[in-house]
């Protein structure tokens, strides 16, 4: 019989605000006594059919995940859940967490990572709960987590002696069973049935040449598993490959800024053909070819226009959906493939629905987020070998690519600025300032048209006709440009601003400007009302993409 501790504590929880997608915190704040155990439980508390029922546990690699997974399996054994599956060193990615899920009929999952914050004992750490369909849980069981939260006042454990987990094993403990499992494997076979490796492999051999940059994240070890060991191709292709508990200093964000070695590599020097980073939990992408950088934007679009190429996507897609910020690009290819194109609010949950229904079969954010019917979260390695499909199928390169889709479909010059940890009464205010201005706005002129229409924008999700308000400030001229404000939630430090600027250009007008020339005129006019650059007293936004 397993010995069970009932620990009493004064709550941690009570003075925080509800979240929506998970507990993301700065790493010394989960250090705290009980800080990471009553959230746990919080969790378990929310779970239905809890006893008996199978979990899977794993996360990005940063620091204190080790120690998280050994307290989580001390919990689940106190509340005699029937099943562990845990991956060897307690990395698994994101995308592929939600594939063990489904393929191991798991109630859910606990995903340990705080996606693509930095990482160590000055950096974030984060907890959050994937439901058996493999996707993040919906806002219905997330409020009932942090309501939990802010009441309990014991938590459940166990005095077991957790297994270490660098070594692939079953061990008992009760009513509980741990597996210590290949985390590569199951989500490699996954990616082989999907895409044609081999024929991506010979295009690579074939004077194209390919950098990855893991950015000392989770996704090194799966990069390396595809790339080298199962296509042969040379171990340096992948740069930052090991998971550091810091990411080496790294701020595993792939975007232009955060990932500026590999973009010197691609767009300075030139140096490869391909290039492409992933995040610290492995489910944001950034591409890149020499000399080209591709907006997440136009990722979706190019991926929905291509699925002819890729042997997963032969039969046809459903449908595809995409964030309301995110441009409308793949509004335009779903048009001429005569499919449904869904727009929701951002948050991949909202994407859930519509896959499990089976209304769409492509989806994707422009915060760097592509994914597909194949898991229920955002994929980065899938995006990267979806890409490499095309490419190979089409033999030509990135620029060649991009530029042949813009011919056909016109661009859609778009932009994200984001201010980073700005003060949060500064960012309310100016989110307050625009929300206060946009009925006045319809009718008059922005950037030199009229606008049409000025909102915050509201879902009604199609599935379940549930609605999700105040989602986003959107300001919409006569020609369809757009300007959107949002707020975001995923920072431990300050708040970010993030500004949202597109402009369509048909396949007849120029396609080849610099988007922040293209988009000068909205980005000014914005400034100019909502006094951004004065107010959060930086001349320029953090990151630009």
């Amino acid at each position: 019989m397993t010995e069970v501790n009932v620990i009493n504590i004064k709550n941690p929880f009570q003075d925080q605000k509800p979240g929506t997608s998970g507990l993301r915190k700065s790493t010394l704040r989960f250090q705290e006594e009980h800080y990471l155990e009553i959230f746990i439980q919080a969790i378990l508390n929310s779970i239905k059919d809890l006893h008996g029922s199978t979990l899977v546990v794993g996360g990005d690699g940063r620091y204190g995940n080790i120690s998280a997974i050994k307290k989580i399996i001390q919990i689940c054994v106190a509340h005699q859940v029937g099943k562990l599956i845990i991956p060897k060193n307690g990395l698994l990615s994101t995308p592929a967490t939600s594939h063990l899920i489904r393929k191991e009929g798991a109630i859910g999952g606990i995903i340990l990572s705080a996606s693509h914050n930095p990482g160590g004992i000055e950096g974030d750490f984060g907890v959050k709960l994937n439901i058996s369909n493999g996707g993040p849980a919906p806002e219905s069981i997330t409020s009932q987590i942090y309501q939990c939260s802010q009441s309990l006042k014991s938590y459940k454990i166990s005095k077991i002696k957790t297994p270490d987990l660098d070594e692939v094993g079953v061990f008992s403990f009760g009513q509980t069973s741990v597996e210590i499992i290949d985390g590569l494997k199951d989500y490699s076979n996954l990616m082989e049935s999907i895409f044609d490796l081999d024929q991506i492999s010979d295009f690579l051999k074939k004077d194209f040449s390919l950098i990855f940059d893991a950015m000392n994240a989770v996704t090194g070890p799966y990069a390396k598993n595809i790339f080298v060991e199962k296509m042969g191709l040379a171990d340096n292709c992948v740069m930052n490959g090991i998971p550091l508990e810091d990411f080496g200093g790294l701020h595993p964000d792939p975007n232009l800024t955060y990932a500026s070695k590999l973009a010197d590599l691609l767009l300075v020097q030139k140096s490869y053909s391909f290039g492409a980073a992933c995040d610290g939990d492995g489910d944001r992408n950034m591409i890149l070819g020499q000399g080209c950088f591709v907006n997440p934007s136009d990722s979706l679009a190019v991926i929905t226009a291509n699925t002819n190429c890729v042997p997963g996507y032969k039969g046809g897609i459903a449908g595809v959906a995409r964030s309301m910020p995110t441009s409308s690009a793949v509004d335009f290819v779903a048009s001429a493939l005569n499919i449904p194109c869904f727009e929701t609010p951002t948050g991949w949950k909202f994407f859930g629905n519509l896959l499990d229904s089976n209304l769409i079969s492509i989806c994707g954010e422009e915060s760097f987020g592509t994914g597909s019917n194949h898991v229920r979260e955002k994929d980065g390695l899938w995006a990267v070998l979806y890409w490499l499909q095309i490419l190979a199928v089409k033999n030509c390169s990135v620029s060649e690519l991009i530029q042949n889709h813009w011919k056909q479909y016109g661009r859609n010059y778009y932009s994200r600025h984001d201010y980073e940890a700005i003060p949060s009464p500064i960012a309310n205010q100016i989110f307050n300032n625009l929300s206060s201005f946009l009925p006045s706005l319809i009718g008059n002129k922005f950037a030199g048209n009229l606008v049409k229409g000025a909102d915050n924008f509201s879902y009604i999700d199609p599935v379940d006709q549930s609605t999700s308000k105040n989602q986003g400030l959107r300001i919409i001229l006569e020609d369809n440009s757009r300007v959107i404000l949002r707020l975001s939630g995923t920072g431990t430090k300050g708040s970010t601003l993030r500004l949202y600027f597109e402009k369509f250009a048909g396949s007849e007008q120029n396609l080849h400007l610099n988007p922040q020339v293209a988009l000068k005129s909205l980005i000014d006019d914005l400034d100019h009302l909502l006094n951004i650059r004065k107010l959060t007293k930086m001349e320029k936004p953090t990151v630009i993409t």
